[in-house]
Order: structure tokens, then sequence, then C-alpha cells
């Protein structure tokens, strides 16, 4: 396989001709944006009859793990022409690039998924569900007292500002940041009618803000992402689309972590049973479309912290599938192995086998999401191939029910 770096001046037709052909440029003005998105990060390409048919970018940032942030690496975008398709080469080259970021110290490697079942072949594992919210933001009930003040304009001039935010929000276990200020100042230079809404401090600081895609006089608004500092800046954010429901119709977005949005919407199951089938009707939809993989498997269990008095021990046996398309060569190949972990208030894991404990094999896949909270120890064990004692799986399943649900709060 013939992978080398991009090179914008001899790549950019190309690759800008595989992203036309994947639906994900449909207008030339786009391209400044594309510009920006691989100007920063590492972008990867694999040529087929002398010209860059796929392209693999990651950038840089954090994932938090209950009070921790770990180092991340976020594979921002997979593409591959007409061309290319089913040669194998998606695959390989998103493991090379993964395994790259990984030797230099991304713990934590994640994604949007087109599909559930083509990025396990690398060890990634799903995350839980979701939740996307479609109302009118006119039946927003919030609490006495919540108003808006009059917001400022944000346009793709106000990226850094934007990306800045974002870094500073409230962020939960499993929230993402990225490090690079371009991967904010292409997503809101990509759609020409975005637009955002937002509240500067007395410093002009931008404290709390969303970016929004418009549809029609009426709506829908697509919430790209609603951020604040605190629960208060999230309230009047809220307050803020509210005012908008004097004309638009149907707001969607996605559920902040740690609301339940329907607790804030008058009569939601008589709205959507009466708006059912309509254009603007009310909806709830889900659907787990992120995956994450453990690459530094000491790192990742040492920020597991829990609070219990005992520790659970036993012998892991790790598959990781990521081994299978990578050159002999590479600077890393997985964490598949035999290791004694430790669960509890210092966990941990070292390298071994222990005749004294029970063994608990899996897929890196399954481990990733069992550490993360995504699923329970029982349920991955009835689906994913969590296999072990059933008193180990019960053991498991208590010692790690304290983890909450993960929730990136950033769209890949």
């Amino acid at each position: 396989m013939n992978e080398r770096p991009y090179d914008p001046d001899r790549d950019r037709p190309a690759v800008q001709r595989v992203w036309k052909e994947c639906g994900w440029i449909s207008d030339d003005a786009q391209h400044p944006a594309f510009d920006t998105m691989l100007s920063a990060g590492t972008a990867r390409v694999v040529d087929m009859h002398g010209e860059a048919e796929c392209l693999v970018t990651t950038h840089g940032g954090q994932v938090r793990y209950l009070h921790d942030d770990l180092p991340f690496s976020l594979v921002s975008a997979v593409t591959t022409g007409r061309v290319g398709r089913k040669q194998g080469i998606a695959g390989r080259l998103t493991a090379r690039a993964v395994a790259a970021d990984a030797a230099n110290g991304a713990a934590v490697s994640g994604l949007g998924m087109f599909e559930q079942g083509f990025y396990d072949q690398l060890g990634f594992g799903s995350g839980p569900y979701e939740h996307l919210l479609l109302f009118d933001p006119g039946d927003l009930r919030l609490p006495a007292g919540v108003t808006a003040r009059a917001p400022r304009r944000l346009t793709a001039a106000d990226g850094p500002a934007m990306h800045a935010n974002r870094r500073i929000r409230r962020r939960g276990h499993g929230g993402c940041n990225m490090d690079d200020p371009e991967v904010t100042q292409a997503e809101v230079a990509w759609e020409k009618d975005g637009f955002g809404l937002g509240y500067y401090d007395d410093g002009n600081t931008l404290t709390h803000h969303f970016w929004s895609e418009p549809g029609g006089e009426h709506g829908p608004y697509r919430i790209r992402w609603l951020c604040g500092r605190t629960t208060a800046d999230l309230m009047e954010l809220l307050a803020l689309l509210r005012a908008q429901g004097d004309q638009i119709r149907q707001v969607r977005m996605e559920e902040p972590p740690g609301l339940q949005l329907q607790d804030l919407i008058q009569r939601p199951i008589r709205r959507q049973v009466t708006t059912r089938g309509a254009p603007l009707g009310q909806q709830l939809r889900f659907l787990a479309w992120w995956q994450m993989r453990i690459n530094d498997l000491p790192a990742c269990l040492a920020a597991t912290r829990l609070r219990t008095a005992s520790s659970l021990r036993f012998n892991l046996e790790l598959t990781d599938p990521i081994a299978e398309r990578l050159p002999a060569n590479a600077p890393w190949r997985g964490i598949g192995g035999s290791y004694v972990a430790t669960l509890g208030a210092a966990s941990g894991v070292d390298p071994g086998h222990d005749d004294a404990l029970p063994t608990l094999r899996t897929t890196v896949n399954t481990f990733s999401r069992l550490w993360l909270g995504s699923a329970p120890a029982s349920g991955l064990a009835a689906t994913a191939g969590l296999d072990g004692p059933p008193e180990l799986i019960e053991s498991l399943e208590e010692a790690l029910r304290e983890i909450p649900v993960p929730h990136p709060d950033w769209e890949f």
C-alpha cells in the first residue's frame, strides 16, 4: 500500500474529488473550509493510478474519564473514492493513523461511524445511544426566572472565540475537546448560512453560545452545538432558543449531557402523537453513532479510581484486531496480550497471568466499552463476547456501576 503524507499542492484536486464522490463536498464554496480542516492535525493518503484515492485525517485532543483528561486522537475523516472501494485501503490506512497517534501518546482514539461493524475491525467499540430531539422551541417550559438577554451575533469570523468557549464548556464523563482551533473554524465555515448567537462577559470573553444551520422560513434549525460553562448558561441558551419560537417551528439538537430535555417541553407525548408525520413534527430519535478504543491500557486503567474499599483482581486476556492490519514494523501494534488487572480505588494492569485469579477473555472493542461505561458487563457478556465466570461478570458489573454514561458532546 502506497501511503504518504497529504500534500495540498499535489493532492488537493484529487482529494476534493473524493470528497465530492462521498457527498462530503456539495459546493465549491466549501473548498476553503476543506483547506482549513486539513491544515491542522495529520492527513495521510493512499495513491491509486498515480493520484490520491483515500484520505484519513486525525486531530489531537482530550477525553474526560471521570475527573481526568486523557490524551485523545480523533479520526476526523476517512474517505475513499469510487475507484478505491473494497480494496482494503481505508481500513489499513486508518489502522496506521491510529497506530501512529497511539505511539505518540494518544491513550484513546475515537471516531464517528458511517455504519456499525467496519471500525470494529480496528478495535473500536460503540458508545451508548445519543438522543436527538426535534421540537418546537416555543414549547420549551423553563424554570421561573429563566430568561434570555439580547445576544450577540456570531459568524465564521468568531471561530477562534467559539473554539475557546467550546474548550471551557461544562464537560462530563466522556466529554471530548479538540486542540486545533481549525477544527471549529472549518465547521463554522462549512455551511454558508450557518449562524451563532452567544454572550460575552465584561472582559469580552465568549462565555456561552450555540451554532446552528438554518432551514426554511419556519425551520428547522439544526443546532450543531450548544455550550456553556454552567447550568445557568445552558438555561439561558435554551431561553434564547425559545425566543426563536415566534417564527421557527422546529429545532433539531442533541440532548446536552446531564439534561433530560423532555422535562422542559410542554406536553411532550401529546405533541409527538399529534404531530406524527408532519414535516416539522416533534420526534425523539436515538442512535449510537460514535466509537472509541483504548490505546494505552495502563494509562486508562490508572484513571479508573473507584469509590470502593475493596479491589477486584482478575486475569485479562485481550485480543486486538488492529494488529492484523498493521505492518510488522509499526511503532505500535495494539494492546492484545495477557494481563493481571485491578479495579478499585487504585486501578492498574500488569503483563502476566495469575492462576489463582478468574480470567476475563474479550476483545479490546468490548473491554473499551466496559471501561468507558458504554454498556454494563452483563449486557456485554450477552451481546459482545465478554467471556468469564458468572461470578466475575457480576463483580465487574458491581465494581463499575458508578461509571457514568459517556457522552463526547462534540460531534465527530
